[in-house]
């Protein structure tokens, strides 16, 4: 049974988290400059929220995120808040018809609060997965494979930021700088979670993938349910737009997700030395803690 303190500190830790989206989603603080672009983070919350909380609570906050993002949309709207504002997508894009208002309403409200549930369930969920891999008999062979797609993912990052924004630098030369980071992060998590905890490549990983899931989703549903009028209200041709998406997608949102990764890893490591990460009020069971706890059992038998 969970003890009423537990109870009590997650209570206190979902208030927390709501309260920094609410300012992150308000304020400057919600973007990190990077120079040439915006990083959001508003997001981040809601991972690291998900994986100390749970799924539950995680998708709540993602909900909180939606709702942060459709207000601001609905009373500061821009040419594109349609599609996170289901009262301005009625307003500016005038549907004909009771069935039409419907489906506009729906659609807009997919896109605004879809995604940002599935942040949070998808970041405990991959979490959850990479720490039982780090801590199960192939460690060092499934933990590697997971860390080569991280890395690479990351290399690539820097790849794209470096060949769109400086066009000093070749092809070939940014690819050969982010080769080089991809190393470089591939050896650094390596020796993280080999020598001392799995957790670290546990974090980074959920950070990655909570992070994409709102830029894949968003964009995706973008592309599916509004390709005219998001190309229209952008000022480029439909046929043109799956290309900006795209590029959207490997760039921001590749970056995004690296900051996110670093800022998940710095502040759930921190955390987790309160309160351990993947375990929360009222799961049946912690595959996690089991896992752990097997661990144990088999290092002192022997």
């Amino acid at each position: 049974m969970q003890s009423k303190n537990s109870k009590t500190y997650e209570l206190v830790l979902t208030g927390l988290f709501v309260a920094i989206i609410v300012v992150l989603a308000n304020t400057p603080l919600g973007y990190i400059p990077l120079g040439v672009i915006n990083a959001t983070t508003i997001h981040i919350p809601v991972i690291i929220g998900a994986i100390f909380l749970g799924p539950k609570k995680g998708g709540f906050l993602g909900g909180v995120f939606g709702l942060s993002s459709f207000l601001k949309s609905t009373f500061v709207p821009g040419v594109s808040s349609f599609v996170f504002s289901p009262i301005v997508a009625v307003s500016t894009l005038a549907p004909e018809g009771a069935l039409a208002t419907v489906a506009v309403v729906l659609k807009s409200a997919f896109i605004v609060f879809v995604p940002r549930i599935l942040i949070g369930v998808v970041a405990y969920y991959v979490y959850v997965a990479i720490k039982n891999i780090v801590i199960s008999e192939n460690k060092k062979v499934t933990g590697t494979i997971v860390n080569l797609v991280v890395s690479a993912f990351i290399g690539f990052g820097i790849y794209a930021f470096l060949h769109a924004k400086l066009t000093t630098f070749s092809a070939g030369v940014c690819g050969l700088i982010g080769a080089v980071v991809a190393v470089a992060v591939f050896s650094g998590i390596e020796y993280l979670f080999m020598t001392k905890d799995g957790k670290s490549l546990s974090f980074i990983t959920a950070g990655i993938a909570g992070s994409m899931t709102n830029t894949i989703l968003v964009m995706g549903g973008i592309f599916v349910l509004y390709k005219e009028q998001y190309s229209q209200a952008c000022g480029v041709a439909a046929d043109a737009l799956l290309g900006i998406i795209g590029a959207i997608i490997s760039f921001n949102g590749v970056i995004e997700a690296i900051v996110a990764s670093i800022i998940v890893y710095a502040v759930g490591m921190a955390l987790d030395k309160v309160k351990p990460a993947g375990t929360y009020v009222g799961m049946k069971e912690s595959k996690i803690v089991a896992a752990e706890e097997h661990k144990a059992d088999r290092a002192a038998a022997q």
